[in-house]
């Protein structure tokens, strides 16, 4: 029975403070927040989704917003760069942009073949922008506060920095069915299905490093895509027969997950395609009201009290409870 790892499916990462965090990627970077709920296993706290016009699959950036923990610690076991796909020719409107926001940045440099611009969040969170020959058009938020010519169109890549990398690689490529397509030094590219834009994961080999830690300004977990159910629980079978301590199917009301750890430790997850972010809200009110799973509509009084007030930047719908 065939099964398939299609790319990236999002990442989630955790943050400080949620305001700052969303004027950053719904203003600066220009990106739709198309789902505003909360952390069903701590409901005190948002979890805030960023992606494209609709929230497709490959586009989207989440955060778990805890403003009292402490700062985590880059490192080996971590996604350690989160990188977004724009045009070929954006990047001097970026360095631009960033400069007039005070937005140090790195770059550009070349790496396999193309530009790259690195830059952090409020909170330290590695983001890397790649110009690219060819985006997915549909995968860009049309009305955002970026032009459309210059906008992100979902992710590029992600990159995992290990301790070593032998059997991550050997997950990727003899189980996951990634392909190794380039290296430069210390750093070894991988492609899941037909490669290009949103299916690529970079392992760097860092043996110096000492290991990172997870909390504020670090990846929780990256996630990869499955098209539906059927091939998630194979996935979740072939997972446990090879060894690992792989989660029972979780539903997550937009998507279902399973999850387990990698051998370099970061924590994956396999999320299918379906159902989509449009179950509970029209595609052109995503993100203007707080989603509430089912079971906590009882407390939606006690958790708005509890929550932070968000404001949207000016470009968006404003955001209400």
């Amino acid at each position: 029975m065939s099964k398939d790892i299609l790319g990236i499916h999002h990442i989630t990462a955790i943050a400080g403070d949620p305001q700052p965090n969303l004027d950053f990627y719904a203003g600066l970077l220009g990106l739709r927040l198309v789902k505003l709920t909360i952390n069903y296993d701590d409901p005190g706290t948002y979890h805030l989704y960023y992606g494209d016009g609709v929230g497709h699959p490959g586009t989207i950036l989440t955060f778990f917003p805890w403003p009292k923990a402490p700062r985590g610690r880059q490192g080996t076991g971590l996604v350690t760069a989160t990188a977004f796909a724009v045009p070929h020719d954006a990047l001097e409107y970026w360095t631009k942009r960033l400069g007039e926001h005070g937005i140090a940045h790195k770059g550009p440099v070349e790496r396999f073949g193309e530009q790259v611009i690195s830059f952090s969040d409020p909170d330290g969170l590695g983001i890397e922008l790649v110009a690219v020959a060819t985006v997915t058009a549909e995968r860009a938020y049309a009305a955002g506060p970026v032009p459309l010519e210059y906008a992100i169109h979902g992710f590029h890549s992600a990159t995992l920095t290990e301790e070593g990398h032998q059997k991550t690689a050997a997950l990727l490529t003899e189980t996951m069915a990634f392909k190794l397509v380039q290296q430069q030094g210390n750093r070894y590219r991988y492609a899941a299905g037909g490669g290009g834009a949103g299916a690529v994961a970079d392992l760097v080999c860092a043996p110096e490093e000492r290991a990172g830690r997870v909390a504020v300004g670090t990846v929780h977990h990256i996630a990869w895509r499955t098209p539906d159910n059927r091939q998630q629980v194979e996935w979740q079978r072939e997972l446990a027969v090879a060894g690992y301590n792989v989660t029972p199917v979780i539903d997550r009301k937009y998507f279902h997950s399973i999850y387990f750890r990698e051998p370099g430790n970061v924590l994956f997850e396999i999320a299918t395609d379906p159902p989509g972010f449009a179950v509970d809200e029209k595609p052109e009110e995503l993100g203007s009201k707080l989603q509430l799973p089912p079971w906590l509509e009882p407390s939606r009084a006690e958790l708005v009290a509890a929550l932070p007030p968000l404001r949207l930047p000016a470009v968006a719908s404003r955001a209400s409870r």
